[in-house]
């Protein structure tokens, strides 16, 4: 049940469906390898009284396993026209952490910064700022759910190029 539609938009839901498809494709891989036992009508008795026990196990189980390893390593690129600001964000959960270094082919404003979901507008909090700089580096903690990136503004008079380079726990980049 996702009353809110979080569930979907965070990707959750689609994860429970995958992990209940391959489990039910496991199951049916394991009654298809008790029919080809000697006694198929033991083996398809058996079978309905054991099918719960693995579809709970697996349901406890899987949801663990990838919530540890779930780091990601995405190369984003963009280019600004004299004047022009745009933004980087990443979904990411509370306490997901995220390795990151941006440059750019000339000086640039920048804002680190991250949103909750369905944030206010101007509602926002911030994690940096730099003037006229070329690059920064380091490492991002999402203080709560929501979107988490930076704003670039170019103040120069020529094109700017920005290529940015994230690792770590996040869900989507969003350009």
């Amino acid at each position: 049940v996702d009353p809110t539609g979080l569930g979907r938009a965070m990707g959750l839901t689609q994860m429970g469906e995958i992990k209940i498809t391959l489990a039910q494709e496991a199951l049916a891989d394991e009654a298809a390898a008790k029919n080809a036992a000697p006694a198929p009508a033991a083996a398809s008795a058996i079978i309905p009284a054991t099918v719960p026990a693995p579809v709970q196990q697996v349901a406890v189980a899987q949801p663990a396993k990838p919530a540890a390893p779930a780091a990601k390593s995405d190369q984003v690129s963009l280019t600004l026209k004299p004047g022009e600001g745009r933004e980087i964000k990443l979904e990411m959960l509370k306490g997901s952490v995220v390795a990151y270094e941006w440059s750019a082919s000339g000086p640039v404003n920048h804002d680190t910064h991250g949103e909750t979901y369905n944030a206010a507008q101007g509602d926002f909090h911030s994690y940096s700022k730099g003037r006229q700089i070329k690059g920064d580096k380091g490492e991002l903690t999402a203080l709560f759910d929501g979107t988490h990136g930076w704003f670039w503004r170019n103040r120069t008079t020529g094109n700017v190029t920005i290529v940015l380079n994230t690792t770590g726990d996040y869900l989507n980049v969003k350009k």
